[in-house]
């Protein structure tokens, strides 16, 4: 008897290089938000130190506008997913080889 071929997609998933957890996937997108929002205090403090210069506190202030913005979009997006196919497990041999066996009689 021949075994039926099997699928790729029958073959087992090996896990070493699987996706993140939602918990491991959400503590990332927290701690991005929080980056960004850590970047927006020293811009507005830096363009109340450069008062004198106005075009750099100005645009100090302009890059600090958008930084909320932009953590909210970061924050709420989902990581991308990995492109490659999994990696399935693929035996070198048979674990019985086809073939006749005998028969031993008790």
């Amino acid at each position: 008897m021949t075994e039926p071929q099997r699928s790729s997609q029958d073959q087992p998933v090996l896990i070493t290089d699987a996706a993140m957890s939602y918990e491991q996937e959400l503590a990332v997108r927290k701690r991005r938000y929080k980056v960004m929002m850590l970047m927006r205090i020293p811009c507005m403090i830096a363009a109340a130190a450069c008062y004198q210069i106005p075009w750099l506190a100005v645009g100090l202030l302009v890059l600090s506008i958008p930084l909320p913005w932009m953590a909210v979009l970061v924050a709420n997006d989902r990581l991308p997913r990995k492109a490659e196919k999994p990696n399935r497990y693929a035996a070198d041999r048979r674990a019985i080889e086809p073939g006749e066996r005998p028969v031993i009689e008790g």
